[in-house]
């Protein structure tokens, strides 16, 4: 491969997912508007989450918010009722970010919205196949990034 290829295919998977990821937020808030990606990102991997928590610093990580803004976003899903902070009982250093039953409910009606987005604007146009293999290779790209 060139080094000109190399950063085509590059550039076009970061255009890609620069004009793609707005459509999937397209309406997501179950209040019919568009939902930021980071609230999104949030609500989803908590609802993912055993017993709809994880710890506030491995959430900011995954989300890719320094814990300063992770802690401002968490602030406002709080006050919306939709998270609610524990402290771990094992250790008084780790605070959990969890669900509140208005939070699973949100939730899941982001999800919805959004795998209906999914659907029509990357397995439309890519078929089952290429999201399976594009799941690898991005499984692939951020295990081997993570151990750089």
């Amino acid at each position: 491969m060139t080094d000109d290829e190399l950063i085509t295919a590059w550039g076009l998977l970061v255009e890609a997912l620069n004009e793609t990821s707005p459509l999937l937020l397209r309406g997501v808030d179950p209040s019919g508007g568009d939902m930021s990606g980071p609230w999104f990102e949030v609500l989803i991997r908590l609802q993912r989450s055993p017993q709809n928590r994880l710890p506030m610093s491995v959430l900011a990580r995954e989300v890719s918010l320094s814990s300063g803004g992770f802690t401002k976003l968490a602030d406002r899903l709080e006050r919306q009722g939709y998270l609610v902070r524990t402290s771990c009982p094992q250790d008084r250093r780790v605070v959990y970010a969890e669900l509140t039953p208005a939070g699973r409910e949100f939730a899941e009606k982001a999800r919805a919205q959004h795998v209906v987005l999914l659907r029509e604007h990357v397995l439309g146009p890519l078929g089952e196949d290429t999201v399976r293999r594009m799941g690898d290779f991005a499984r692939l790209l951020r295990d081997s990034s993570r151990g750089a």
